[in-house]
């Protein structure tokens, strides 16, 4: 009987699944609805009727609630290397970390088994060189998504970093043997890593693979980041930001700043309807000098608008890729946003994450005891990978000539999974 294996990219907003099947390698649609699409997002949507949605299902289903009803959680991945995180309660059921992220793998596992014809309980996990720069709570983060995968039904767990896996998927493009030292750089949601991998057609071993590393790094900054930058600069003012009030004595203050900042973290807005949040806010907006904004916030919070409301800046940010202006957007009856955003006002408001990715660009490529100019080919993917001034930093850096980039959102996917045939 052939040996099947998963190669299962776990992602903050979206993942994708490849298997191995002897040593053939093919990505799977997972979209969990009747379509081509090849990633699920990452997301849950709980009912109020207790029932569980995952994906694109639960989008759909919470969409058609108005968002005012469930609970809808996304960017699990996030909090994996959270040690305050532990547990939340839905609907008075008591739900771990490791639970939660388990009902989107075991949809993942089981769209998988019906491809493969039969169960499957092996896996190569995908994870970032870096879940936190902290390494206590980068150890947690792999422990828990191990405790996850095996909650999930998983027997045999594999790690790979994302960035070598990235890189193994472009050697199955390469036209010769000749070696290549490349440079690899996957953009998350939650972080960019990289890697420099002296690369042939054929790497035959896994002993093979990891002497050809020379060396990998990773940070905190992914396509969330700039998401939550946007929602910041240009949204949060709706919400809150620069919003003052009055206490009892008279005296003028701004309200506390992790409320409109808790908002630009679009995993956090749901568990923010917590009896003592809510409480809070709506003291506060009787003496404030905007309570409209207040009470947006208040909207955003208790009807569950947060997965919307990031949409249209994930809309806006999309669009900046090729045109150089455009408009975050969102109305429904109780609330509208309307910015107009360019993209060198968006340069800007990344301008900061952007020089912490070129420093670790540069810091890998040191450890790697190689220069840029020794750099035969780069490869790039990830949805940020597609943001002007990322693209151009790795242009300026290397050289327009030698960028090669992969497919966005399955390579990393198709790579765990061919990783698993060097073992």
């Amino acid at each position: 009987m052939v040996r099947t294996r998963m190669g299962l990219d776990f992602g903050t907003t979206n993942s994708a699944l490849a298997l191995a099947q002897g040593d053939a390698v093919k990505v799977v649609n997972i979209g969990n609805q009747e379509s081509a699409e090849r990633t699920l997002p990452s997301v849950l949507f709980f009912n109020e009727d207790r029932e569980v949605f995952v994906g694109q299902r639960a989008i759909d289903d919470y969409v058609s609630y108005g968002g005012g009803h469930g609970r809808f959680l996304q960017s699990l991945k996030a909090y994996l290397p959270q040690a305050t995180f532990t547990e939340t309660r839905i609907f008075g059921k008591r739900y771990e970390l490791q639970d939660l992220l388990a009902l989107i793998l075991k949809e993942i596992k089981s769209i998988g088994e019906k491809y493969a014809g039969g169960s499957v309980d092996s896996v190569t996990l995908g994870r970032p060189v870096v879940f936190s720069e902290n390494q206590e709570n980068d150890a947690l983060a792999e422990k828990r998504l191990r405790e996850a995968a095996e909650r999930a039904g998983f027997r045999d767990i594999v790690f790979e970093y994302e960035s070598l896996a990235g890189t193994l998927a472009y050697a199955g493009q390469m036209e010769t043997d000749a070696e290549e030292l490349v440079m690899m750089g996957d953009f998350g949601g939650g972080t960019s890593d990289f890697s420099v991998m002296r690369l042939t057609q054929n790497t035959l071993s896994q002993a093979d693979k990891k002497e050809r590393v020379l060396a990998v790094g990773g940070v905190y900054v992914g396509g969330d980041t700039f998401d939550s930058r946007m929602m910041w600069e240009k949204v949060s003012t709706y919400l809150g930001k620069n919003v003052s009030y009055r206490t009892m004595t008279g005296q003028v203050l701004p309200i506390p700043h992790a409320l409109p900042l808790a908002v630009c973290d679009w995993h956090k807005i749901a568990f923010m309807r917590d009896p003592a949040t809510l409480r809070t806010i709506r003291e506060l907006k009787r003496t404030a000098n905007n309570p409209r904004a207040l009470e947006n916030l208040e909207i955003v919070i208790l009807q569950n608008k947060g997965f919307m409301l990031f949409q249209a800046i994930e809309r806006a940010k999309k669009e900046l890729s090729t045109k150089n202006e455009s408009r975050i957007y969102y109305r429904d009856s109780d609330l509208e946003i309307d910015e107009i955003i360019t993209r060198a006002e968006f340069d800007a408001i990344i301008a900061e994450d952007v020089v912490r990715i070129s420093r670790c660009v540069a810091e890998t490529l040191a450890k790697a005891g190689v220069g840029a100019a020794n750099i035969d080919r780069v490869l790039l993917t990830g949805g940020s990978s597609f943001v002007p001034c990322v693209r151009r930093l790795f242009e300026t850096t290397f050289g327009k000539e030698k960028i090669v980039h992969l497919d966005a959102f399955t390579s990393v996917a198709h790579g765990l999974a061919l990783s698993t045939t060097l073992r």
